[in-house]
């Protein structure tokens, strides 16, 4: 559950449920089209390429309430998504035996959990519904000239562009974003680990155009602190840094700061942007950059040590059925999808 300042999300169901689905509460009554918001949905599906889960689920959302010829007219909504696509044999042989990095054990260790099918409640599969409302999302924000637009920056030791290049271009990077921003040598990296069976992380690049300045607030209803708690409610999250991040551990404070110069039109622009558009928790008016690190898939079809919780004994599994290479491929629209709800919980 999500409980936020003016937004209130609540997910239900599981990966190999009858259904998974999201209950909305405080988003703007507005009317948006369809076919883009299938088009959106689109992108976080599973066959899109080789290096995707092989599950393919159509993913056309069901608007149980709050809705009426594609238009929220309640305060509240309710979004469903039909599981079809499930094989819950793959997971047969792991009852009782959590799977390395997964929240099988944890689980465990909160609600005494055995049966690990699909991931349960952790699964992937419940970030459908968060698109649907982040992809309606898109729309209103559109209407207002606000965009956020997502791109695979790193997978693995190989780095494509990044909006800590210097002189990026905004147009030049909604252009990349087109293509996910897999490169040449990004395409054999993830052949090579397809390969070994194994999987591979990865960075992503968020940039989010036409903030106005003055959104967000100090310490806990920062802007940053909202969008970072939802992006890392995202599964598989483990590292999100605004602007130059972590880079500005080994800057001089005349490096990092972003000094403010008046425009021949006297609008105020920044020289730099190393703080990422926010400062004191409130935008700038400048581009908001984030960085969102993506752990390797943790369902690998190598043996791997875990242990049996119901004979109490060390086991080897191997985990088969479907799974992705590297699950950043498939969370360009999530992460955008956390960004336009984060946008629309701090105003």
């Amino acid at each position: 559950m999500y409980n936020g300042r003016n937004i209130t999300l609540v997910l239900y169901g599981e990966s190999h449920s009858e259904k998974v689905g999201i209950i909305a509460k405080g988003l703007p009554k507005i009317k948006f089209n369809n076919e883009r918001l299938l088009r959106f949905l689109y992108r976080r599906q599973g066959g899109l390429n080789d290096f995707c889960t092989s599950r393919k689920e159509t993913d056309e959302p069901i608007f149980l309430s709050g809705v009426k010829g594609y238009a929220i007219v309640d305060d509240t909504i309710e979004i469903a998504f039909n599981n079809n696509n499930v094989k819950g044999s793959d997971y047969d042989n792991l009852y009782g035996k959590p799977r390395p990095s997964h929240a099988d054990y944890t689980s465990y260790l909160k609600n005494g959990t055995l049966d690990f099918t699909g991931g349960t409640k952790f699964s992937a599969r419940l970030t459908a519904p968060i698109c649907a409302v982040g992809g309606i999302l898109e729309q209103y924000w559109g209407k207002l000239g606000v965009k956020a637009t997502s791109w695979i920056s790193e997978i693995g030791n190989v780095k494509g562009v990044s909006y800590k290049d210097v002189n990026f271009d905004i147009k030049d990077i909604q252009s990349y974003a087109y293509n996910c921003g897999i490169t040449g040598d990004m395409q054999k990296i993830l052949e090579s680990v397809k390969t070994s069976l194994d999987s591979i992380g990865a960075r992503v690049d968020l940039v989010i155009s036409g903030v106005k300045g003055g959104i967000g607030d100090a310490y806990f209803d920062g802007l940053e602190s909202k969008l970072s708690a939802l992006l890392y409610a995202i599964p598989g999250v483990k590292g999100v840094e605004f602007g130059s991040g972590f880079d500005l551990c080994s800057m001089k404070g005349s490096d990092a700061n972003d000094e403010l110069q008046y425009n021949n039109k006297g609008d105020v622009v920044f020289l730099t942007n190393r703080s990422g558009g926010i400062n004191g928790g409130i935008s700038n008016g400048n581009f908001i950059t984030v960085s969102v690190a993506f752990r390797p898939t943790s369902s690998i079809s190598t043996p791997q040590n875990t242990i049996d919780l119901v004979n109490k004994t060390n086991t080897k599994i191997t985990i088969s059925g479907r799974h992705d290479t590297c699950i950043a491929l498939r969370a360009l629209p999530i992460v955008e999808s956390m960004a336009y709800i984060g946008l629309l919980d701090a105003i």
